[in-house]
């Protein structure tokens, strides 16, 4: 009995030992391709470097839209870009310039 009751422990020993086995082994296959894994760390760098680029033009746009602002402020309004506005806008044109239409380009 006592040699049935000592298998039993190796046995149930190496279950327990299996099973940590399997326990560090998923963590380890996490640990390689999971989400936050090494595998997905290259995609992640990648990934902030486009965005990080993106960041870079949005600036830039927001940099050229404040400058236009300050061009367009009512107490110091800069006459050129008046003059840019009003033509594009409403189609309007000095008394002593020439107006040229040009036709279409044919597709």
């Amino acid at each position: 009995m006592t040699s049935r009751l000592r298998n039993l422990e190796v046995i149930m020993e190496q279950m327990r030992q299996g099973l940590a086995l399997g326990a560090l082994l998923l963590l380890g296959g996490l640990a390689v391709a999971g989400p936050s894994g090494v595998l997905a760390w290259n995609e992640s760098a990648s990934l902030l470097n486009d965005r990080r680029d993106q960041v870079a033009v949005l600036q830039k746009e927001t940099q050229d839209l404040r400058n236009r602002v300050a061009l367009l402020d009512p107490d110091n309004a800069d006459p050129d870009m008046v003059g840019e506005l009003l033509r594009q806008n409403l189609n309007v044109a000095h008394p002593d310039e020439l107006v040229i239409t040009l036709d279409p380009p044919a597709e």
